[in-house]
């Protein structure tokens, strides 16, 4: 089959999935991209609420911009900040209901497997030449595509982590699920009544939880009687602070400035090294239980926010030979490089095809998803790969292994690091070695050391 005349199918009409068909389009590539909610952008929508930390000028993916400039599209101020809501109605819902893309997008229709036509998982003999069958379920039932390739960028979101320390749920976590919210409620309008005077604890340490801690203590001086409380399973909370001016991204380094000022003036009850091990009711309101029933600490609170990040749904992958990471559940060959044990700059160098490819040809994660648990990852970082995968699709190997994005500075390294203006977060971006995550990195595995050579 000539490499033009390729169907693709992308799992999610997010920024990154939507990307991808564009990127697809361009290369005269046949993409449908299934999409399980009932509009595009259906994540993206859930925080609306929140200003992104990036500006547009990092928010629209080249190809996609490329395809909605014949249609009148106004593109946005570039060194505007967007919210979730700004960044569906300016840029997402343009791209799939005013171009040619909208021809190529099933909404409401969530995938419930993939496999190879006549090829179970266990079947080795011819299965590269098989297409590949999905699954997927509307309103009218189940129905069946067939695809040359599938990029899964379905994203994490609907899959949120636990509020248990040891990656289960607390124990009575889930007969107490009413008075818990997982990820970032919008706890200054569309769920105001549910927080406004009441003893609300945030569980996380991430910007999603630093954000709704900010947005409580906003909330907290419309509402007087509504207390916060800060729990997070570390024992440093300048940790969560961030790199402040020396963040690229003003934004986010603003955020973590703020939320340390408010740390300091006592407006955040903080409870360090508090690993969730039982929810239980007691007397209408919700006991928090960390450590044992002899030896441990509680927290008395109404809600209870959950912001511990997310994890991805394999589920409907278990028919295809996929290899991830053991860890971080991302493929192998990115883990060294986003992997939160080993190496915090934050600042991941660009990667595409090659690290995201799996031992099942044709198919590839991409986006949030591709990051398995790990932490921040950057909108911009899956146009990126979703540029290089389609590039490999369409058998442009060149463009597929050439890099064509600089990440911004996070400002936050594990450990000191004397470098030049010019050189960047741990020496900035490694040279040669495609298993480094930075010069340092590099350096150290030149070496013959293991792991991360900055972390």
């Amino acid at each position: 089959m000539n490499d033009q005349q390729k169907s693709v199918v992308i799992i999610g009409a997010g920024p990154v999935g939507l990307a991808a068909a564009a990127h697809a389009l361009e290369r005269g590539l046949n993409p449908l991209v299934l999409e399980s909610g009932p509009q595009v952008g259906h994540a993206v929508r859930q925080w609306g609420h929140v200003r992104m930390f990036s500006p547009w000028k990092y928010d629209i993916d080249q190809a996609a911009g490329r395809l909605l400039a014949p249609t009148g599209w106004n593109s946005p101020e570039p060194h505007h900040y967007p919210t979730g809501a700004e960044l569906v109605e300016r840029y997402l819902e343009p791209l799939a209901t005013r171009t040619v893309l909208q021809d190529h997008l099933r909404i409401s229709s969530r995938v419930t497997g993939i496999s190879r036509v006549g090829f179970d998982k266990l079947k080795t003999k011819g299965r590269e030449q098989a297409r590949f069958e999905l699954r997927y379920q509307n309103g009218t039932g189940p129905k069946t595509v067939h695809a040359d390739v599938v990029i899964d960028a379905s994203g994490t979101w609907s899959s949120p982590n636990a509020a248990g320390a040891n990656g289960l749920d607390a124990i009575g976590e889930a007969e107490t699920r009413d008075r818990i919210a997982y990820a970032m409620p919008d706890v200054l309008e569309r769920h105001r009544r549910r927080y406004a005077g009441k003893t609300v604890a945030v569980l996380g340490s991430g910007h999603s939880a630093i954000g709704t801690l900010i947005d409580l203590v906003r909330l907290q001086e419309e509402a007087p009687g509504t207390q916060v409380v800060w729990l997070l399973r570390g024992d440093k909370p300048e940790k969560a602070f961030g790199g402040g001016a020396n963040d690229k991204l003003a934004a986010r380094g603003e955020l973590g400035a703020a939320f340390a000022r408010l740390v300091a003036g006592k407006r955040i009850a903080v409870e360090a090294g508090f690993k969730v091990t039982q929810l239980s009711l007691q007397n209408d309101r919700l006991r928090i239980a960390a450590g044992t029933v002899c030896s441990g600490r509680e927290v008395i609170a109404d809600e209870l926010i959950v912001a511990t990040g997310f994890r991805p749904d394999l589920s409907f992958l278990r028919e295809l030979r996929i290899s991830l990471d053991p860890a971080l559940e991302c493929p192998p060959m990115l883990a060294p490089l986003i992997d939160p044990n080993e190496h915090s700059c934050g600042t991941v160098r660009p990667h595409g095809a090659r690290e995201l490819a799996q031992p099942e040809p044709g198919f590839y994660f991409a986006g949030m998803k591709s990051y398995g648990r790990a932490p921040t990852f950057l909108m911009r970082t899956g146009y990126e790969q979703v540029r290089s995968i389609v590039a490999d699709i369409a058998g442009d190997r060149e463009a597929a292994e050439r890099v064509e994005l600089v990440l911004p500075e996070t400002g936050v390294c594990s450990r000191p690091v004397v470098e030049s203006a010019e050189a960047g977060c741990c020496g900035g971006p490694a040279k040669l070695d495609a298993t480094a995550c930075c010069v340092a990195d590099e350096a150290a595995k030149a070496q013959g050391a293991k792991g991360c050579g900055c972390g």
